[in-house]
């Protein structure tokens, strides 16, 4: 993994503890928009398109917030078939001043 597309944060005094809580992230790899009658008219086997192609990065969020994006690849590990993310880019994580 290239280490330049990570950013170092200093943190600021006294938010040490904050450090260790744990954060979800969620990874999008695409969006549809049915209508709610396709919505309601989908069943077992229904395939929904998405408008990314395989080959598109994901994005990750902390809420709304887009906080990197990266390419899904397999795991490196003892079970096979697990999904990982490997980030491509990464946007600043604490806001900037102003």
């Amino acid at each position: 993994m290239d280490d330049s597309t990570f950013s170092t944060v200093t943190p600021a005094p006294g938010d040490s503890m904050l450090h260790d809580l744990p954060i979800e992230v969620t990874i999008s790899v695409g969006r549809v928009r049915p209508s709610l009658r396709e919505l309601l008219a989908l069943g077992e086997n229904a395939v929904l398109l998405l408008d990314r192609r395989l080959d598109d990065p994901v994005e990750l969020y902390i809420g709304e917030r887009l906080i990197a994006r990266g390419i899904l690849q397999e795991a490196e590990g003892p079970e096979p078939g697990l999904l990982a993310v490997r980030l491509t880019e990464v946007t600043a994580l604490r806001p900037g001043p102003g």
